[in-house]
Parts: structure tokens; C-alpha cells; sequence
């Protein structure tokens, strides 16, 4: 018997999954054992939402996955992105951002997670960071990308169309699509994509901030090191973490989190940010942060 979904649910386009979900990033490092006790712990937790990319280990966390859960419940919802693949390198990604690419990626998310159809794929943008930026041939038009993906919905070999690391005016303009979710980066401290979190809040599409407990990569700050966060957490008697991430939840009810870690102990404590309660002070204090 599935767990209720933990923070209730929220709609991704044609599915239902709990508003805490599961970033699998971190599987990359662990073995097919330890991956594998930390996905059924999910599961049994409600989680029903799995964020994923070919180019985590070449292939090696879509393993981990389809090793574990394969057969798939019909309620699990599988994401998957595209634009980048695993190279080995001093810098292991590089960008792959042409149509022909990001079908050969599909296929790869077909094949090594066992699926005849992948249930959502997000298209990461290289505009601007974090991460990798395009220049030379990988500056791709975003039309000509859209047009691949909507021929591999057409096909049945995608469900939907997410976006990620997209500005306001490509969301706008990738819309007539038919787009079910976006991931940019956000947290309590970087609200720079707060007019992208109103457009999806007002087109129903799932927002699923990544960073946001911040992140050393690039440098990005963490709010839970912030004095409020601290405060508010010894006063709730919960951690940082879960403060900063009960506040994004309570933000926006178009959002869903996908929370990453490759231990059982933590994945608990992220499931349990569904617990913790704000109250109207403590909100207040948050919606008032704003980074300098």
C-alpha cells in the first residue's frame, strides 16, 4: 500500500505526484545496492516523482533506477532532461543542445531505464549559467529544439515537455507547446525567477526549483546558513533545510521539490519538510529575505 504522497500533490501536466519528490543526481556515486535501498525508501515514503538525466554516469543513475523499481509502478513518474551529455574530460559534461542530439538522448533514457516511453523530458537551456553557457554551434534556436521534442511526443516516445534554465520570454514563447513544468534555479535567498514561477502559476504548470538550499557549484549561496533560517529552526525545532524548503513549498502551491541524497537518514528529513508548518510571522520573516 503506497504512503499518502508527502506535501500533498501537484499536478505535472497529464500526472499527479507528491510535492516531494526525488532528485537522483547523487546515485552517480553510490553502487546498485546503495542506490537501490535508497530509491525503495523513497517509494515507501509516497514519493512517486523521480528526477533523473542520461548524463548522470554515463547512463549509470538510469541504471540504478530501472535495477531497483523496474517493473515501474503506474504511478511512477520518471523526468528525465536533455541538452548535455557525459563526457570524459577534466569537465565530464559538454553541451548537446542540436534536435538530433536531444533524440539520441531520449532514446538513451529509453533504453537504459527500460521504458517505451519517457513520461517527461525537460530541455536545459545553456543561455546563461549555472553550469555550462553555449556558444559556437551549440547556440541552438529554441523553436527548432521545441519542434523535436513535439515529433518525439508526436511519437510516443516522450509523455510531455518540461524546460529548465529558461528565461521569461522563452517560456513565453515555448508555451503554444504545451510545456508541463520548468526547473530554474531558486531557493528562500534567489528569487531571481520569480516572474517564471507567476507565468507557470498562471499557465498550471509545475515549477521545480533546483539549488534551492543553494549549491558550491557556481558558488550559489546556502539560505540555510542565513541568521533568520537558524533562528526560525531552533524556535520550530526542525533543521535549516527543512525551513527553507517548508517555505518554498508554501510560497507557491504550483511547486514541487526534488530534493537530492544518497542517504536514508536524509531522504527521511527531506520527506519530512512536509511536516513542518509556518506561521504567519515566520512567513513573514522569510517572504522579507531577499538576496543583497
Amino acid at each position: 500500500m503506497t504512503s499518502q504522497r508527502p506535501g500533498g500533490t501537484v499536478k505535472l501536466g497529464p500526472y499527479e505526484i507528491a510535492r516531494i519528490g526525488y532528485g537522483a543526481m547523487q546515485l552517480e556515486h553510490v553502487d546498485t545496492a546503495a542506490a537501490g535501498a535508497v530509491l525503495h525508501r523513497a517509494v515507501e515514503l509516497g514519493v512517486n516523482h523521480l528526477d533523473t538525466a542520461s548524463f548522470y554516469g554515463h547512463t549509470t543513475v538510469n541504471q540504478h533506477i530501472r535495477a531497483a523499481l523496474h517493473p515501474y509502478a503506474d504511478d511512477l513518474v520518471i523526468v528525465s532532461k536533455v541538452g548535455a551529455i557525459r563526457v570524459d574530460a577534466p569537465v565530464p559534461l559538454a553541451l548537446a543542445q542540436h534536435p538530433e542530439q536531444l533524440r539520441e538522448q531520449v532514446h538513451l533514457d529509453l533504453t537504459s531505464l527500460g521504458l517505451d516511453q519517457v513520461p517527461v523530458v525537460n530541455l536545459r537551456r545553456a543561455d546563461h549559467g549555472p553550469g555550462l553557457i553555449a556558444e559556437g554551434d551549440q547556440l541552438v534556436p529554441l523553436d527548432d529544439q521545441l519542434a523535436e521534442l513535439i515529433a518525439l511526443r508526436n511519437e510516443g516516445l516522450i509523455g510531455a515537455i518540461g524546460l529548465s534554465n529558461i528565461s521569461t520570454e522563452q517560456l513565453k514563447q515555448a508555451l503554444p507547446a504545451g510545456i508541463v513544468c520548468v526547473q530554474n534555479a531558486y531557493s528562500l535567498l534567489d528569487r531571481s525567477s520569480e516572474e517564471q514561477l507567476q507565468l507557470c502559476a498562471t499557465n498550471n504548470i509545475a515549477w521545480i526549483p533546483y539549488f534551492p538550499l543553494g549549491s558550491a557549484f557556481d558558488q550559489i549561496p546556502s539560505p540555510t546558513e542565513h541568521p533568520v533560517v537558524q533562528n526560525l529552526a531552533t524556535r520550530l525545532g526542525v533543521t535549516p533545510a527543512a525551513v527553507c524548503l517548508a517555505w518554498i513549498l508554501a510560497h507557491d502551491n504550483h511547486t514541487a521539490l526534488i530534493p537530492g541524497t544518497r542517504s536514508i537518514p536524509h531522504l527521511e528529513d527531506n520527506v519530512r519538510t512536509a511536516d513542518v508548518e509556518l506561521d504567519e510571522e515566520a512567513l513573514a520573516e522569510l517572504d522579507a529575505l531577499v538576496s543583497a
